[in-house]
């Protein structure tokens, strides 16, 4: 079959590697499909030229997949208008973190002929066994697809236990020069960067956190490193960025693929999610001996309180040692603040401030942002209990518009006040942001022209 994939424009200037749609592809073509990537984000043609190109040439199937955005959710409308309008209409399949939790809704509002619920390596090779072998998909688990109007949904497919089954991404189908440059803390301008996946799936259970599959399968420490052997190799990447939810899942899997890298020889930069649970000066030594230089922790709330009631597992203890520590490793930390959970309050607001003041190495510029319930989440499912929110429709074409904005209110503070606060709170981080790097780059013309530093190469960066 002639197979094309949607990569939707982000409206980025460098986008991430679409990791789940290039394992789809690669699963596909491994079959003897021909498989085609339509790349709007990286050149942003509009949805006409989308539609033009369907209207001219002829693909048995189209493929797009989304996350749970709400710009995703609108840009996704337009791609599936010039879909649905092409004269050469496809078949359409629909995957992802957006559609996934509520695939009634988004089959209703996209018209999409399948939508896949959860990994799709072994379902999108199926669909394409059920529609060759004209069976009819309800033989096909972990979809919902349209019969006449009306949304079918399969039971669930079972997950890949063993995911060194899983072939490589399908990388030299897509525009690698573009992917290489993105931009990750602490790579210089000569490296080239791509993501890497360790794992699939966490071990916590976030209330605002919505994953399609349970529980956590972890890649041989073999199979990752052969991965990066081929992108350095290939493509000349010597930073690479863990791209699963959680590859520090414990102190011992942290410190297998940190010996893993040390003993392969490679030289690579890398950074990766992180638990401050494991952040412990052992461990921290080791991932930057083996060229960690940044571990993303996702912190959300300096409200003890606040992480009890959204199941983080961690406590304001913890988090100060496990940050303290990962800078005295000489690794930066990525930290991710969150305001607006269940019984949070400005005063919780202003010690996610002044947490991210104390700690700020200034490797990236950080902001805090509103929780956001999104469909499939615990908060969510709550949110719809509470009467905050009446369902997905309402939740994608009334509240989340933007995510720096609110969407639902869990707190006892109204909108405007919400909105004040969190106004008050990133002018302050922006101005200490802001304040350094004025310094930073005042510093470096002082030791230009007092110094005669000929190491200086312009204050214009590109």
């Amino acid at each position: 079959m002639r197979i094309l994939l949607v990569v939707y424009d982000n409206d980025s200037f460098i986008n991430w590697f679409p990791q789940g749609l290039a394992y789809i592809a690669a699963v596909w073509r491994n079959a003897g499909h021909e498989v085609t990537v339509y790349n709007q984000d990286v050149y942003h043609w509009p949805e006409s030229h989308l539609q033009s190109l369907l209207d001219t040439e002829v693909f048995d199937i189209v493929g797009v997949s989304v996350i749970g955005g709400y710009y995703q959710y609108r840009k996704l409308l337009k791609i599936s208008e010039a879909i649905n309008r092409a004269k050469n209409r496809p078949f359409y399949l629909l995957g992802g973190h957006g559609p996934a939790p509520e695939p009634e809704y988004f089959m209703r509002k996209t018209q999409a002929d399948v939508i896949v619920i959860g990994e799709g390596e072994r379902t999108a090779i199926e669909i394409i066994d059920a529609l060759q072998k004209k069976r009819t998909l309800d033989s096909v688990a972990g979809i919902a697809y349209n019969d006449n109007g009306k949304c079918i949904r399969t039971p669930p497919r079972g997950l890949i236990l063993n995911i060194d089954e899983i072939p490589f991404p399908a990388w030299d189908l897509f525009p690698m020069e573009h992917y290489t440059m993105m931009r990750m803390p602490h790579v210089k301008n000569s490296e080239r960067c791509l993501p890497v996946l360790s794992g699939r799936g966490c071990t916590f259970k976030c209330n605002f956190c919505y994953r399609m599959d349970k529980g956590l399968r972890e890649r041989s420490v073999e199979r990752i490193l052969e991965e990066i052997r081929i992108l350095n190799k290939t493509y000349n990447v010597t930073y690479i960025a863990f791209s699963d939810e959680l590859l520090m899942s414990s102190e011992e899997r942290t410190v297998e693929i940190s010996e893993g890298i040390l003993k392969s020889g490679l030289k690579i930069k890398w950074e990766c999610s992180g638990r401050l649970n494991y952040a412990k000066p052992n461990v921290l030594k080791l991932m930057k001996d083996s060229g960690c230089v940044f571990i993303n922790y996702g912190i959300e709330s300096m409200d003890q309180k606040a992480l009890f009631t959204m199941k983080k597992g961690l406590t304001i203890k913890m988090i100060h040692a496990g940050i303290q520590n990962t800078l005295d490793a000489g690794i930066s930390p990525g930290y991710n603040i969150i305001f607006g959970n269940i019984g949070e309050t400005r005063e919780s607001l202003r010690l996610g401030v002044e947490f991210l003041l104390k700690y700020d190495d200034h490797a990236q510029l950080r902001t805090i942002r509103p929780v956001t319930p999104y469909p499939g989440a615990p908060l969510y499912e709550y949110a719809i209990k509470k009467g905050l929110l009446k369902d997905c429709e309402d939740f994608y074409e009334n509240k989340h518009v933007n995510s720096d904005l609110l969407s639902v209110n869990f707190t006892d503070i109204s909108d405007h006040e919400f909105h004040e606060a969190l106004y008050e709170a990133n002018v302050t981080l922006l101005n200490a942001y802001f304040d350094h790097a004025r310094a930073k780059a005042v510093e470096a013309a002082r030791r230009l022209y007092m110094e005669r530093d000929a190491s200086f190469r312009g204050f214009r960066q590109t």
